[in-house]
C-alpha cells in the first residue's frame, strides 16, 4: 500500500489526465463485458457456496 501512495505522491509520475484515460477504458471495458463478467462472476460464488461446507469437517 505504501508503494501506491508513493507513486501517486510523485511529481513526475502519472498525470491525472493519464489517470482519467485508464479509468475510462476500464468502464469501457466492464461496459463491453458485462455479461460475461456477470456470469464468471456468478459461477465463482455459486462454487464458494457449493463447497463452503466442506471446509468444516
Amino acid at each position: 500500500m505504501r508503494g501506491i501512495r508513493e507513486f501517486i505522491k510523485e511529481e513526475d509520475g502519472v498525470g491525472v489526465v493519464e489517470i482519467i484515460l485508464i479509468l475510462v477504458v476500464l468502464i469501457g471495458l466492464v461496459m463491453v463485458f458485462k455479461s460475461q463478467l456477470t456470469a464468471l462472476v456468478d459461477n465463482i460464488f455459486s462454487k464458494i457456496n457449493a463447497n463452503a461446507g466442506k471446509i468444516y469437517k
